[in-house]
């Protein structure tokens, strides 16, 4: 049984990516900054045996080696690491202000870089893992009327160390991907006080926007694909593609 550790995964994109590689029966760690709703989400998944949970803010380093450690007190391995928490909110570009940028970088660029630090070192000796960055459409394609610099020069950081890692660690068959979603149906929406979804779907060229199951189906994908590396997989209805 391989091992997989998802961040941020008591809700949205997160919750959906654990219940399938729950059902593929991966030994899998939960992570969330709130223990409570992390031990609602192992509940409502059955509270499988394959399954531990590890609460924490993902932006302290500490947690990232945290969530290494207890994969391989637990399962012996991680094989593949999901960094999924991060937060987003749009704010005008005048109106940003210092702490706005601290608190994405905190979570978004230094949660990504040192969770993946802590999950190489463990992947190096087996030279052998997968890592799998969430990032979003929206690096590759800004909207006008939805102005988000602070969180989206963060996961352009996310991007870009993607790219990075895959280079520097290919000879070491550690494999380092990003997916890039479109508009998904998650609370997400919600907290950025989008209250219909539904109604942004002409963003994309299916008409349509994504579901939970189609970032998890990706990264299944990826998790069984052991030659593709260094890419940003657009998850997104075809958005970035055209209108």
């Amino acid at each position: 049984m391989k091992t997989i550790i998802i961040t941020g995964a008591s809700s949205g994109i997160g919750k959906g990516i654990a219940r399938l590689f729950i059902a593929q029966n991966w030994n899998v760690l939960l992570n969330s900054s709130s223990e409570e709703k992390l031990k609602r989400a192992f509940e409502e998944f059955g509270s499988p045996a394959n399954t531990i949970l590890v609460a924490g803010d993902i932006g302290e380093k500490s947690t990232g080696e945290k969530l290494v450690e207890a994969a391989l007190q637990h399962f012996g391995t991680v094989d593949v690491l999901v960094n999924n928490a991060g937060i987003f909110e749009p704010k005008p570009f005048l109106d940003v202000e210092e702490n706005d940028l601290d608190k994405f970088f905190k979570t978004n660029v230094k949660g990504t870089y040192f969770t993946s630090q802590a999950a190489i070192k463990a992947m190096l000796p087996k030279n052998e893992g997968l890592i799998i960055n969430i990032g979003t459409v929206l690096v590759d394609h800004a909207i006008a009327g939805f102005p988000a610099t602070a969180p989206l020069i963060s996961k352009g950081g996310v991007h870009a160390l993607t790219k990075q890692l895959a280079a520097e660690f290919g000879k070491n068959n550690i494999r380092v991907n990003t997916i890039a979603p479109g508009i998904i149906r998650s609370p997400l929406q919600s907290k950025i006080g989008v209250e219909d979804a539904d109604s942004l779907a002409g963003l994309h060229l299916l008409n349509r926007i994504g579901e939970v199951e189609d970032i998890a189906n990706a990264c299944l994908y990826l998790a069984n694909s052991n030659f593709v590396t260094g890419i940003t997989l657009n998850v997104d209805g075809g958005h970035v593609a055209g209108h």
